[in-house]
């Protein structure tokens, strides 16, 4: 089997170090990433040794201090507003980052931003202890989810907002008889598609708040048709809100020098060659983000590239997402399949990173195989897109959304059904290379008409305007 790639951390640290600063500061989806990794290493002075890179540096600086010094922030009404955030968990997962992002917007237009975590694990964590360190160094006050201080700040609160569905369950558990003097002035911003979170304990409270916030149309239907039909109740008013690249993935991406070394770099640990075609899954290994089919999809292409004598160069698929410490039952499943097909020089496994810029810079087509109801949203894909990266993705929850069939890239069925689809279109990316580079730049065109941290802040601060009006009213 082909040797598993541990991440960028086996091989960067003798080369420039340089690079080892540009790497700290990508983010897995948002700018979350660059202060969770300063937690790591904060005796770097971080902009100074970027600074380091000819032509490089100051690019991107100058970029970010015309961005501070034009653009006004669109949450600027929420300046002295008093913000509670209440997670259901505190972990390197898309829901709390998101949430976490929210706050150093909202801190940054300076509002008074509080952070509860309901679920935490007994004993000392050290994702959970440097995320809250990074809130408190960025202002936003962490307390105890239980406890007189959370109901008080629930109850001066001028906003609250619960993240996830299993949050709500913090609702009767900590504020009991307060729950209705709360919930006229809670927000709910819900991420998940998946049928175990439609419990009546979790979201009873729902048809009473302010309002529900969701990430695509598909999950609002989703979850408008499922609280009727399921649980006979109704959904508050309910916004969909697309997401956006953080600034600093968007530095990375439009900047050629940094892709074209990170590129280098990658492709060097995984021992691929520069023209080799690769095609990656980034997330995380389970078997409803679809890695398995995919695989079999992969296969399937070479067999018929072998089968129509195409002259193409060598193509890989590569699975970032894995974890080598605890392998499930499903990865063995992955690389029982890679070993009895015999491809283990076509399929690379890479390490859950927080750093994904460098694989996305590294490779040639994204491929989002989220199977069931797909994605909530997919932050990936945008990220891609930004890349100029075509997607191939299943048809399904907000995928759908996102990528334009035969513009930004294929769509696929998901489940058994899309094997054979996505295995044709893999091989009509890689025989046409022109069609990738004209699907990519499509892609970048979109992301940069819809989907950046602007975009998602304007269409946040409509929702917490319209949210705060509503709550006004009701009080």
């Amino acid at each position: 089997m082909a040797k598993p790639s541990t991440g960028l951390s086996t091989f960067f640290f003798h080369k420039k170090r340089w690079l080892l600063l540009l790497l700290a500061m990508l983010s897995v989806s948002t700018a979350v990433a660059f202060i969770i990794r300063a937690a790591y290493d904060s005796s770097c002075d971080h902009r100074q040794h970027f600074n380091d890179v000819p032509g490089v540096g100051n690019r991107i600086q100058k970029t970010k201090d015309t961005q501070i010094g034009v653009t006004s922030s669109p949450l600027s009404f929420m300046k002295s507003k008093l913000v509670l955030l209440v997670s259901h968990e505190l972990s390197l997962s898309g829901g709390p980052l998101l949430l976490m992002e929210l706050a150093f917007l909202l801190r940054g237009v300076g509002a008074e931003v509080c952070w509860i975590t309901n679920q935490k694990p007994s004993g000392t964590d050290e994702v959970i202890y440097n995320l809250e360190n990074k809130m408190l160094d960025r202002g936003v006050q962490v307390f105890s989810a239980k406890g007189q201080e959370a109901i008080n700040t629930a109850l001066k609160a001028d906003l609250v907002i619960l993240n996830t569905a299993v949050a709500g369950k913090w609702l009767d558990a900590v504020l009991t008889k307060n729950v209705p003097k709360v919930l006229p002035k809670v927000l709910w911003w819900i991420h998940e598609m998946r049928g175990h979170y439609f419990k009546l304990d979790y979201v009873k409270h729902l048809p009473y708040v302010a309002g529900s916030m969701i990430d695509s149309h598909v999950t609002a239907e989703y979850w408008e048709n499922r609280t009727q039909e399921r649980l006979k109740i109704k959904m508050p008013k309910t916004y969909v809100v697309h997401l956006g690249n953080s600034k600093e993935l968007m530095d990375v991406a439009e900047d050629n020098v940094a892709k074209r070394v990170l590129r280098e770099h990658v492709r060097e640990s995984l021992g691929v060659r520069n023209d080799d075609i690769l095609f990656a899954a980034i997330n995380s290994v389970s078997r409803g983000k679809g890695q398995d089919l995919f695989l079999k999809s992969f296969y399937e292409s070479l067999l018929l590239i072998k089968e129509k004598k195409l002259q193409v160069p060598s193509i890989h698929a590569v699975i970032v997402g894995s974890d080598m410490s605890v392998q499930t039952k499903f990865e063995t499943e992955l690389r029982d399949f890679v070993a009895q097909k015999k491809i283990q020089h076509r399929v690379h496994f890479v390490n859950k990173t927080l750093t994904v810029a460098p694989y996305l810079a590294a490779i040639d087509v994204l491929v989002q195989n989220s199977q069931g109801r797909g994605e909530c949203f997919g932050r990936i894909t945008i990220e891609a897109m930004a890349f100029q990266l075509p997607v191939l993705g299943t048809s399904a929850g907000g995928t759908a959304e996102i990528v334009v069939n035969g513009s930004t890239g294929f769509l696929h069925p998901a489940g058994k059904e899309g094997v054979t689809p996505l295995a044709t279109n893999i091989v009509k990316l890689a025989t046409h290379v022109e069609k990738r580079l004209t699907m990519g730049k499509r892609g970048y065109e979109r992301v940069k008409q819809m989907f950046l941290e602007r975009h998602m802040a304007d269409r946040i601060a409509a929702v917490l305007k319209d949210v705060l009006h509503a709550a006004n009213a009701r009080q």
